[in-house]
């Protein structure tokens, strides 16, 4: 009996790990035929969009090392990068109150949320300085897109006040290695900052042998 139960606790993986990390393995087959395919930002956004929208509908995939909130900070875990660095995906993780500074990203970007509920703040730099232009509630499904082309310049918090919200995170580039900007609220100043990823690990796609479907 003692050997049984060893036996049992070794060969059953948390269920979430294992459930539907299909899920990602598709997105990120997809996703790379989407980018060998499409150059215009346009295009590839239009094929992409769907492939998230698909993917932030079911809430069984993420692992949960990857929805762990930080009570400092947010949170932002890489869960896949292209070898050759033409997309990325994080999830991020936002605690109550917690909110990013005004910032862009100098790549195209797509932003599903899938727990919880998220603030967007929208800036727009005119004549040196940073102006408001608007701000509107992401609610479980909802996608924004930012770009250089299309407005890339933000601030997102977390809705909920009581809960951590997680969003899913598209961008045309390797996002924590890219040289993006903060800016100042008061005088709009421009400050290059590397965001970096808050793990160095990510997801194991590939370990098909622990899936039962």
């Amino acid at each position: 009996m003692r050997y049984a139960c060893i036996f049992a606790f070794v060969a059953v993986p948390a269920p979430r790990t294992i459930m539907s990390i299909a899920r990602l393995r598709t997105f990120v087959q997809r996703m790379t035929r989407v980018v060998e395919t499409h150059s215009a930002e346009q295009p590839l956004l239009d094929a992409a969009r769907p492939l998230l929208a698909d993917l932030i509908t079911h809430d069984d995939w993420l692992p949960d090392a990857f929805a762990v909130p930080d009570p400092a900070r947010y949170r932002q875990y890489l869960l896949y990068c292209d070898p050759f660095e033409r997309f990325s995906l994080v999830s991020f993780v936002w605690g109550p109150g917690q909110k990013t500074p005004i910032h862009d990203h100098m790549v195209w970007g797509m932003v599903g949320v899938m727990r919880g509920a998220e603030t967007c703040s929208e800036y727009d730099r005119r004549d040196g300085r940073l102006v408001q232009t608007g701000e509107h509630r992401v609610a479980p499904g909802g996608i924004d897109l930012v770009s250089p082309t299309l407005g890339d310049i933000h601030v997102v918090s977390n809705a909920d006040p009581e809960r951590p919200s997680v969003s899913i995170h598209c961008y045309g580039g390797n996002i924590g290695a890219v040289r993006r900007h903060v800016f100042a609220p008061d005088s709009g100043t421009p400050s290059e900052f590397i965001s970096g990823y808050s793990s160095t690990v990510t997801p194991n796609l590939w370990d098909r042998s622990v899936e039962t479907t």
